[in-house]
């Protein structure tokens, strides 16, 4: 790699970033990571911080697991790529896909369709729902319902599902026949409701009264997260998603629960829906699959799904779709190393633990700060903070003050998310109790900038 002086003159020179922009960046280049260890990163002025961010919500078992970075070094010697396009596969693939089905047997899901990530997933979902349907005669199901403050992914078809417009309105006209329903936002929300339990019920309403407007049977899918992740980790009241499995099942629509950021271990259990109880259609997967160290996904496919594409006709059935890096045997690889490690270390237990440490923390200086309007969290390594300059009109903090935060936050000894006039953390899931206090301490000085 070329010297510190090197990349400094040539950062953001080039290179555009997802999320930024590339003028901004240019006057005020990004931080450059230089290594990483467990749940600490290292930036190139030596500066060792918490990653509460777990990367972008994917470096579940951190950053130190030697039997995945062996089982990438040992399949690059075997076997670095081939495609598994129809008539070619790999050893890892059928493997991983096994591992898979048994994994996710409770929601029922049999069938795995690789990708490359997690808008790849999404897109896979919202295309097989459509071809599903076709398949069945009922051509005019074409239309996707999903939750405002959703993110799916930047694809045309993800951010049309996406609910938050700052993913949309820059590239609009998006994909046709995407309509948003209310999420189950407790802190914001268009009944002016805070009972988390009659906002599910209202917003169950809103999307039985949207399905009747549309037309029952010009639905495809309904597409949401378990837990709202990008859009400021807004937990739903545990009756949402399953009243939202029921009518989707009355009304014969396809329920796609995108599982990116919450599959792995994350929400403090394998998948979401397994957390709230639900069987859903189809489950999209990436991020924590090899925990960020190599790009991969998977959109999970029910049985009762597969059954119809299997024994479709040759023409109908055939899936026309798919990616050059679909069942990429290093990804497999990684991703069979990174299920066992996760297994191993139980990840998930320490999820619900740390998670319950940082949500309670959290909880503390609302009390002593009025910057912080709410606090999300408790159900895993997913945690927001909302900040507002006005707790009584809810007035978003501005943008200049977020990122003054984030700075002093990070000065402090923690990187975290600043997502709008949230505060996003998801620190690897292996992250200890003294970790988790040095990230709350470090929260702690960044409000007092405020």
């Amino acid at each position: 790699m070329k010297d510190s002086n090197f990349l400094n003159e040539n950062n953001a020179r080039h290179m555009w970033h997802p999320m930024g922009h590339p003028g901004a960046l240019q006057k005020d280049p990004p931080r450059i990571i230089k290594t990483a260890q467990g749940s600490t990163i290292t930036d190139s002025d030596n500066n060792t911080v918490i990653d509460a961010v777990g990367g972008l919500w994917c470096v579940n078992v951190g950053y130190s697991s030697e039997p995945i970075k062996q089982a990438i070094a040992d399949q690059l010697n075997e076997l670095p790529y081939y495609s598994a396009f129809a008539g070619t596969t790999n050893g890892p693939a059928i493997e991983l896909s096994f591992e898979l089905s048994e994994m996710f047997k409770a929601e029922g899901m049999g069938r795995a369709f690789f990708t490359s990530g997690g808008s790849d997933s999404v897109e896979t979902s919202l295309r097989l729902a459509r071809q599903y349907h076709k398949i069945n005669g009922a051509h005019s199901r074409t239309k996707f319902l999903s939750l405002k403050k959703g993110y799916h992914g930047t694809h045309f078809g993800g951010a049309s599902v996406n609910g938050n417009n700052r993913f949309r309105v820059n590239y609009e006209p998006l994909l046709p026949g995407c309509f948003h329903l209310p999420s189950p936002y407790t802190y914001r929300n268009p009944f002016n409701e805070t009972n988390p339990e009659r906002l599910a019920d209202l917003c169950v309403m809103a999307a039985v009264d949207e399905i009747e407007f549309q037309g029952p049977e010009t639905i495809a899918a309904f597409i949401m997260e378990p837990i709202q992740g990008a859009g400021g980790v807004i937990v739903p009241h545990k009756s949402y998603m399953k009243k939202m499995r029921d009518v989707c099942t009355k009304y014969g629509i396809l329920m796609i629960s995108d599982e990116v950021i919450t599959g792995f271990g994350r929400i403090g259990d394998w998948c979401g829906a397994r957390y709230w109880g639900v069987t859903p259609d189809m489950m999209t997967m990436a991020k924590g699959i090899t925990s960020a160290y190599f790009p991969f996904g998977a959109c999970m496919i029910s049985e009762h799904i597969a059954e119809v594409f299997e024994e479709g006709g040759p023409s109908i059935a055939n899936i026309g779709h798919g990616y050059t890096y679909s069942g990429h045997p290093v990804g497999a690889a990684a991703a069979l190393a990174c299920i066992k490690e996760s297994k191993r270390l139980k990840i998930q237990e320490n999820a619900t633990a740390r998670g319950n440490q940082l949500f309670e923390g959290l909880k503390s200086l609302k009390e002593k700060y009025d910057v912080i309007g709410d606090v999300r969290g408790g159900h895993g390594l997913m945690t927001g903070m909302e900040l507002v300059s006005n707790q009584e009109n809810k007035t978003h903090m501005d943008a200049e003050r977020m990122t003054k935060v984030g700075e002093k936050v990070y000065n402090s000894g923690a990187m975290v998310r600043v997502g709008g006039n949230n505060i996003l953390l998801s620190p690897p899931l292996i992250i200890s109790s003294s970790e988790t206090n040095q990230i709350l301490n470090a929260l702690e000085e960044g409000l007092k900038v405020l």
